[in-house]
């Protein structure tokens, strides 16, 4: 009788793992198949000069790996900075005179915030609950005419996929510590930092703004090497031991050496 019972068990189990391959649903990712309708526009010009800095607070786009493969999100999808890193895959739709016929689709990562503007009544492309997508030009015109100005899209989460390891930049002051995550794969959108210096236990940091994290841990100073703990979106986590030496300076950064 008892394994009759595990027999039906694993029938079921493997029913499931049919049904959500299927529908695109994957245990522990944000990850999913599926298509969603939103908007698009651009901002910046063709050089991507107009897109560097920005929200997520990884400043030269270029010089962090990024480029010009890159958008803007609106408040439905920035979630206060912690979209930032994520991965998207989109495509232009329904309007066949703008959108390029076998344009194919772009995948582009989240570096900046298209705020919202309540004093229109028009145009409140960016505006909750709007989901919106302010492209860098050189991706807006690899699926519609410049000219087009605002496209209908339909987009989808997908992994991010980086050369290299997480990079952690350190910056602050003798009283606080302030660590950018960038260049991160996988998910690619952090929900969780820990630190630890060669002296102290794991503390955990707070999301200051965009992927800028923080700390008010006295570590400056002390000698201490330090480490992180970082935790992205679907729930994997990787630890990186060591990554800064103890004889480590604000403004520099340092490669974890591995990625998600």
């Amino acid at each position: 009788m008892a394994s009759s019972k595990n027999f039906f068990a694993m029938v079921l189990f493997m029913a499931l793992l049919v049904m959500t391959t299927s529908t695109g649903i994957q245990f522990g990712s944000k990850i999913d198949s599926n298509w969603y309708g939103a908007h698009a526009t651009f901002y910046g010009g063709m050089d991507g000069g107009g897109t560097m800095q920005g929200a997520c607070g990884y400043g030269d786009l270029f010089k962090q790996g990024y480029g010009l493969e890159t958008t803007a999100l609106s408040t439905a999808l920035f979630n206060n900075g912690l979209t930032c890193g994520a991965c998207f895959e989109i495509m232009c739709v329904n309007d066949p005179q703008w959108c390029i016929p076998n344009a194919g689709t772009i995948k582009i990562t989240a570096t900046n915030f298209c705020p919202p503007d309540y004093s229109k009544t028009t145009d409140i492309w960016c505006n909750p609950p709007q989901k919106h997508f302010d492209l860098s030009m050189p991706m807006f015109t690899k699926l519609a005419a410049y000219k087009a100005g605002i496209i209908p899209v339909r987009y989808r989460r997908v992994l991010c996929s980086k050369q290299g390891g997480v990079k952690f930049e350190i910056n602050g002051n003798p009283y606080w510590i302030l660590v950018l995550l960038y260049n991160v794969g996988g998910a690619g959108d952090v929900s969780g930092v820990k630190i630890k210096g060669s002296k102290t236990a794991w503390l955990p940091m707070t999301q200051s703004w965009g992927q800028n994290w923080a700390t008010e841990t006295t570590l400056v100073g002390q000698g201490q090497t330090l480490s992180f703990q970082v935790t992205i979106s679907d729930g994997k986590m990787l630890q990186f031991d060591n990554v800064a030496p103890a004889n480590w300076q604000f403004k520099q950064v340092f490669d974890g050496k591995k990625n998600f």
